[in-house]
C-alpha cells in the first residue's frame, strides 16, 4: 500500500493541496509560537549592560503569580551603601539607578509614549550604565535642565515641558543622547525616585573578584555578575513576558484547533471526491484494512512533507514576529528569538500526528463502504450522514448550546472561556451536521434566483443540494473563518461596552478621564479632571511580601467599601490609617510596620476591615504620593459635567482624554486596552488568514475534481463564460452557506456572553457586533472563493471538452 499511496500522491497532488497548505501553515504557526515562548526568558536589561557588577536590593516574598519583587532601599541606606561599595578595591564608581516617570511635551503633546514598565526617567549618573552616548550638548547640571533622546524632536537650547508624577514643569534641553530616555540632574532624580533597588558598579579589573569583595559590604543586597544580571530585570517585565506568553498560547491553541478542523475537513472532502477510485479498489479485492492503511499512508506522506515545510516557515518567521511583539509592547526591548531544537522537533512531530488523527475517522468510514454501494455513491450521495456523524454532531451541538446557557450563569472570570468553548463545540457540531443543514439552507438562499426559472440558478441549486457533502466540505473553512472572526470581534466590542456600563453603574460617574499617549495621569491631570483619581502603589510587609495599595482622598461610592468592622470615617484623611480586606487577617486597631515605595518604614493602624476593595490595602492618597513621587493614576472619574467641559479643563499638554461612559466605554487602563486590541486582531488575522487560504485551496480542489461535469456543460452548448459564471455563483453560494452557519455559531455564543455580563454587572449590556469588520472578513472569503473557483474553472476549460468528458 505504501507504493500505491506514493503513486497516488504524485499523480493526484492537486487533490491533497488543501491538506498540505492547511497543515504546513498550522505547523508554521505552532513552530513560531513555540520558538517565541521558549525564547521569552529573562535578559540583562540593555540599559544596565554597561555595568559588569550589579547590587540588588533584598527580595520580597513571592506573590501569587510567582513573580519576585524587590524591597527598595531608603535614601539613607542608599547613601550608606553607595559609599561603602565605592571604597571596594577595583570599583571605579558606584551608581544608584534611579528610575521614575518622566516624559517630554513637545508641540503641546507628550512624546515618546513610554511603556508603563519602562518609564524613561533617570538620573544623569545612570547614563554611565547605559550604552547610549551623548551626541550633542552637555550633561544636565542644575534643576530645570534635561537631556533627551534625539528622537524627541527638541533641539539643544529649547525649553520643553517635562511631565512627572506631579505634573508638567519647564526644562531646558542641554544635550541629546543616541537612544531613548529623559535624564534629569541627580538631585532632581533623588527627589523623584528616593527608593533605589539597584546600584551599578563600574570596575577596573576582573568582575568576579570585584563581586566577591562587594558581597562582603553589600549587607542585605545581592551581588550579580555575568548572566546572573538577568535577575535585575524588573518584575514588571516578567509580567509583560507572561502576558505575551498568554497571547502566544492562545494563538497556538487556535492554530492547533484550526489545523485539526481544516485538515480533517479537507481530507474528508478529498476522500469524498475519490469514491469511485476507492470503490474500484474494494471491487478488485482490497480489504477494509488495506483501504485504511492506504489513506493513512497518504496522510503520513503529506504530513511528513507539510510538517517539514511548516517548521521551516515558522523558524524563518519567528524572528520577524519577535520584533513585532517588541514594537507592540508585548515583549521587552532586546528580546531575541533563539532556535530551540526541542521546540522544532515537537512542532514537526505534532504536525504528523495531526495529519494521522485527521484522517482516522475518514479512513474508517471509507473502509466500511461496500464496493457496490460505493460505486453508486460516486454518482449520487444517497447517504450523506452516518450514525456516528449524527451522534458526534448532535452531542457537540447540544453540548455547545448547553455551554451557551451556562455562560449566562458563569462567574465573570470564567465567562469568556465558557463562551469560547461553546463556540468551538458549535463549530464542530455544525460541521458534522452540515450535510443535513446544507440542503434546506441552499434552497432558502437560492430561492430568489430560481423564480424566473433561469438556467444558472437552477443548476447552482441542484448541484449544491444533490452533492451536500461536497458543499458542506467547501463551506467548512468559511464557517470557521466567519464564526471565529465574528466571535472574537464581538467579544472585544461587547466586553468593552460592558465595562462602560459597569463603571457607570459602580461609580455613578458619567465621564471618565483616561491617559492619552502617557502611561497614567499626573496630579495636575487629576486636579484638572475635578473628580476622584485613586493612586496605586506597592508596600512591603515582612510576612506578606509585596502588597498593592490604593490611595484615596475620601470614601466615595465608586470605592464600594463596606466596613465589616471598624469605621471608614477617617480613611483618606488620616496619613497613617488604612482599611484592609478580611483575608489579610489584620484586626481593627492593630498596627503594622510597612516598607513604602521609597524604602521608608512607616507604622500604620487598621481603621476598618472591608468586604471587598480594589486592592488589599486602602490608605491616604497624600501618604502614597509622599512616598511614591512617580505614581500615576490609571483613571479619574468626573461625577458632574460632560466630556466636552472636562476636556476643556484638561487642555492638551497633560496627556489626558475625557470620555463619556455611555458613548466611549473603553477600559480604565489604556495600556490594557491596547494589549486587548492587539490580541483581538492577532486572533482575527490567524483565523482569517489561515482559513482563507484553506477556502481557496478547497474550492480549487472542488472545481478541478469536477472537470468532467464542466466538460459536459460545454458539450451541452454552454459557453466558457457561462461555465465560469456558474462556478463563480456556486462559490458565492458556498460562502453564503458558511457565513450563515458561522454567524449562527458566533451570535449564539455572544448571546450567552451578553447574558452573563448583564448578570454579573447588574445592568443590561448591549450585544455589539462590529458588522463593518465582519463584512470585510466575509468579503475576503467571497473574493478568495470566487477567485479560486474561476481560476480553476479557467484551467479546466483549457482542456478540450471532448477529452475532459472521456
Amino acid at each position: 500500500m505504501t507504493g500505491l499511496a506514493t503513486a497516488t500522491l504524485r499523480r493526484r497532488w492537486a487533490a491533497f493541496a488543501g491538506m498540505f497548505v492547511a497543515l504546513a501553515l498550522g505547523v508554521g504557526l505552532v513552530t513560531g509560537t513555540l520558538l517565541l515562548i521558549t525564547s521569552a526568558n529573562a535578559q540583562v536589561p540593555p540599559r544596565l549592560s554597561g555595568s559588569p557588577v550589579l547590587v540588588q536590593s533584598p527580595a520580597a516574598a513571592d506573590n501569587d503569580l510567582g513573580f519576585t519583587e524587590y524591597v527598595p532601599w531608603s535614601a539613607a541606606r542608599t547613601t550608606e551603601l553607595v559609599g561603602a561599595l565605592a571604597r571596594v578595591p577595583g570599583v571605579v564608581a558606584a551608581i544608584p539607578d534611579r528610575t521614575f516617570y518622566a516624559q517630554a511635551v513637545v508641540g503641546g503633546r507628550p512624546v515618546g509614549d513610554p511603556h508603563p514598565l519602562d518609564p524613561q526617567g533617570h538620573g544623569w549618573a545612570s547614563a554611565a550604565l547605559r550604552p547610549y552616548p551623548l551626541i550633542e550638548g552637555r550633561a544636565p547640571a542644575a534643576d530645570g535642565e534635561v537631556v533627551l533622546g534625539r528622537d524627541a524632536g527638541a533641539p539643544v537650547g529649547a525649553t520643553v515641558q517635562v511631565l512627572t508624577g506631579a505634573g508638567p514643569a519647564p526644562y531646558t534641553v542641554t544635550g541629546l543622547i543616541d537612544g531613548p530616555g529623559v535624564y534629569l540632574p541627580d538631585a532632581t532624580a533623588a527627589r523623584l525616585a528616593p527608593g533605589v533597588r539597584l546600584i551599578g558598579l563600574l570596575v577596573d579589573g576582573p568582575a568576579d573578584e570585584v563581586a566577591m569583595a562587594a558581597a562582603a559590604v553589600a549587607g542585605d543586597g545581592r551581588v550579580l555578575t555575568g548572566e546572573a544580571r538577568r535577575d535585575a530585570e524588573a518584575e514588571a517585565y516578567a509580567r509583560l513576558r507572561w502576558i505575551g506568553a498568554q497571547i502566544l498560547i492562545a494563538v497556538g491553541t487556535l492554530a492547533v484547533f484550526v489545523s485539526v478542523f481544516i485538515v480533517a475537513s479537507t481530507f474528508a472532502f478529498t476522500a469524498t471526491q475519490r469514491r469511485r477510485e476507492l470503490a474500484l479498489l474494494r471491487a478488485v479485492g482490497a480489504t477494509p484494512g488495506q483501504v485504511r492503511r492506504l489513506l493513512g499512508a497518504e496522510a503520513l506522506g503529506v504530513g511528513l512533507v507539510a510538517s517539514a515545510v511548516g517548521v521551516a516557515l515558522g523558524a524563518l518567521a519567528a524572528p520577524w514576529a519577535g520584533d513585532a511583539l517588541v514594537r507592540a509592547g508585548l515583549e521587552p526591548v532586546g528580546f531575541t528569538v533563539v532556535a530551540d531544537v526541542a521546540a522544532l522537533v515537537a512542532a514537526y512531530l505534532g504536525g504528523v500526528v495531526v495529519a494521522l488523527v485527521a484522517v482516522w475517522a475518514v479512513a474508517r468510514r471509507a473502509a466500511r463502504v461496500r464496493p457496490v454501494a460505493a460505486l453508486r455513491e460516486a454518482t449520487v450521495e444517497r447517504r450523506p450522514m452516518t450514525w456516528s456523524r449524527w451522534l458526534v454532531g448532535g452531542a457537540l451541538t447540544v453540548g455547545g448550546l448547553a455551554l451557551v446557557v451556562g455562560s449566562a450563569f458563569a462567574e465573570p472570570e470564567n465567562l469568556m472561556n465558557t463562551s469560547l468553548y461553546a463556540a468551538m463545540a458549535l463549530i464542530l457540531g455544525l460541521a458534522a451536521l452540515a450535510p443535513v443543514v446544507v440542503g434546506p439552507l441552499v434552497r432558502v438562499l437560492t430561492w430568489p434566483f430560481t423564480l424566473g426559472r433561469g438556467a444558472t440558478g437552477t443548476l447552482v441549486r441542484g448541484s449544491a443540494a444533490l452533492a451536500v457533502r461536497r458543499t458542506a466540505g467547501t463551506a467548512a473553512p468559511v464557517l470557521l473563518t466567519v464564526g471565529f472572526a465574528t466571535l472574537i470581534l464581538g467579544f472585544a466590542a461587547t466586553m468593552t461596552a460592558a465595562y462602560g456600563v459597569g463603571e457607570k453603574e459602580r461609580t455613578g460617574a458619567g465621564v471618565m478621564v483616561r491617559p492619552d499617549t502617557v502611561p497614567g495621569l499626573s496630579d495636575a491631570a487629576a486636579r484638572a479632571a475635578g473628580g476622584p483619581a485613586p493612586l496605586p502603589s506597592v508596600v512591603y510587609d515582612a510576612s506578606r511580601g509585596a502588597v498593592d495599595v490604593t490611595g484615596i482622598d475620601a470614601v466615595w461610592r465608586g470605592d464600594l467599601l463596606t466596613a465589616t468592622s471598624g469605621s471608614l470615617a477617617r480613611l483618606g484623611t488620616d496619613p497613617r490609617g488604612v482599611a484592609v480586606v478580611g483575608w489579610l487577617d489584620w484586626a481593627v486597631g492593630s498596627t503594622h510596620e510597612l516598607t513604602l515605595a521609597d524604602g521608608a518604614r512607616e507604622t500604620v493602624t487598621v481603621l476598618a476591615v472591608v468586604e471587598a476593595a480594589p486592592t488589599p490595602v486602602i490608605m491616604s492618597r497624600a501618604t502614597v504620593r509622599a512616598h511614591d513621587p512617580s505614581a500615576l493614576a490609571p483613571v479619574a472619574y468626573v461625577l458632574d459635567g460632560t466630556a466636552a467641559t472636562t476636556q476643556a479643563r484638561l487642555g492638551g499638554g497633560l496627556g489626558a482624554r475625557a470620555v463619556d461612559l455611555t458613548a466611549d466605554s473603553g477600559g480604565s487602563d489604556a495600556e490594557e486596552d491596547r494589549l486587548v486590541q492587539i490580541f483581538v486582531w492577532i486572533l482575527v488575522a490567524v483565523a482569517t488568514g489561515y482559513t482563507g487560504l484553506s477556502i481557496a485551496t478547497t474550492l480549487l480542489m472542488a472545481v478541478v475534481g469536477r472537470a468532467r461535469d464542466l466538460a459536459l456543460l460545454r458539450l451541452a452548448g454552454a459557453s466558457a463564460t457561462r461555465v465560469r459564471g456558474l462556478v463563480a455563483a456556486e462559490s458565492a453560494l458556498v460562502v453564503a452557506v458558511g457565513t450563515v452557519l458561522g454567524l449562527a455559531v458566533a451570535l449564539s455564543s455572544l448571546a450567552g456572553l451578553r447574558a452573563g455580563l448583564s448578570a454579573s454587572i447588574g445592568a443590561p449590556v448591549d450585544l455589539i457586533v462590529p458588522w463593518a469588520s465582519v463584512a470585510a472578513v466575509v468579503g475576503c472569503c467571497l473574493a478568495l472563493a470566487i477567485g479560486a473557483g474561476t481560476l480553476s474553472a479557467h484551467l479546466a476549460l483549457r482542456t478540450p471538452a471532448v477529452r475532459s468528458s472521456e
